[in-house]
């Protein structure tokens, strides 16, 4: 999984134009991001189709403000510039949850 170094939404906007991305919003200190970090590869693995980009949330502050990301770890799915969506709470969140998220998501 690639790191997002710090940016911001335009920036942002112009790197997810072509192509399908899952955006995994985390944070060093955060227990529930920490529970589903290990499942991250294989949920990787098993969605080839998406570039998974793993967005710090605290050296990201400002972005998180300006998606509306209020509680991690959240995903945001984009495909071709435009967001098809997202998985964003406060909850600790299951391999299978997060499977089940992608595999809801409608491609364009």
């Amino acid at each position: 999984m690639k790191d997002l170094p710090k940016t911001d939404l335009n920036s942002l906007t112009e790197q997810l134009k072509d192509g399908r991305y899952m955006l995994f919003f985390t944070a060093d200190w955060c227990p529930d991001c920490r529970f589903i970090k290990p499942a991250m590869p294989q949920i990787e693995a098993d969605y080839p189709e998406y570039q998974f980009l793993k967005v710090d949330r605290d050296e990201n502050i400002d972005l998180a403000g300006e998606m509306n990301v209020m509680g991690i770890p959240s995903f945001i799915a984009y495909s071709d510039g435009k967001e098809i969506g997202r998985f964003s709470n406060g909850d600790r969140k299951t391999k299978k949850e997060v499977e089940d998220f992608i595999d809801s998501l409608k491609i364009k």
